[in-house]
């Protein structure tokens, strides 16, 4: 990211998912404005911000997304026929947008600032529920999905990896992207799988 250090000019993909600080996107990239951002982001070894959509669609005319995504790099990337690029991508922090302006392709860029990362935390022991099922989770998907290192100590990642995979909509997957606190995080999705197994 460039510009000063508080505030950064990040190239911006509003989708219609919430991706959380360490997960794992593909994503399948046809729009011009995109693959040129994308390209970029290869060539150039820079990331991209993905947010969720809050209104309008992933193509045509730019989205406005919400104002907390997260930060992602490209990990891998492949071409299979022209115009189409798939490409892996590895979450990183997330950031709050400030400002945006909308570029003559269509390309959404950002002025943003990183929100400060959340610090490892135990998982209590009434929230042990959300770990196990985690476990079978992963046991299920294998690590294709979940690649290790594996931190079902920490609350921080037991609450991101379960933000992702469970069937919630998108303005609470959004809301828990927006938490600093990652018990919190945890104490609601573990209500909400009580819920389900009830």
């Amino acid at each position: 990211m460039s510009a000063t250090p508080s505030q950064a000019r990040l190239p911006l993909f509003p989708l219609n998912t919430v991706i959380f600080p360490g997960g794992q996107l593909p994503l399948r990239i046809f729009e011009q404005r995109y693959l040129g951002m994308v390209k970029q982001a290869i060539a150039e070894s820079t990331p991209f911000g993905i947010c969720a959509i809050r209104e309008g669609a992933e193509s045509g005319p730019p989205a406005v997304p919400y104002p907390v995504g997260t930060l992602v790099r490209v990990t891998d990337w492949d071409m299979p026929q022209t115009g189409i690029l798939h490409i892996g991508t590895q979450a990183q922090e997330r950031f709050v947008i400030r400002s945006t302006h909308t570029e003559p392709g269509g390309l959404l860029i950002g002025a943003v600032e990183a929100v400060s990362s959340e610090a490892a935390t135990a998982v209590p022991e009434e929230l042990e529920l959300a770990v196990e099922i985690l476990r079978h989770i992963i046991d299920e998907y294998g690590d294709t999905r979940f690649p290790a290192p594996h931190e079902f100590d920490n609350a921080v990642w037991v609450g991101y990896r379960l933000s992702e995979v469970l069937p919630l909509k998108l303005s609470i997957k959004q809301s828990l992207l927006e938490m600093n606190d990652s018990v919190t995080r945890l104490r609601i999705l573990t209500e909400f799988l009580r819920k389900q197994t009830n």
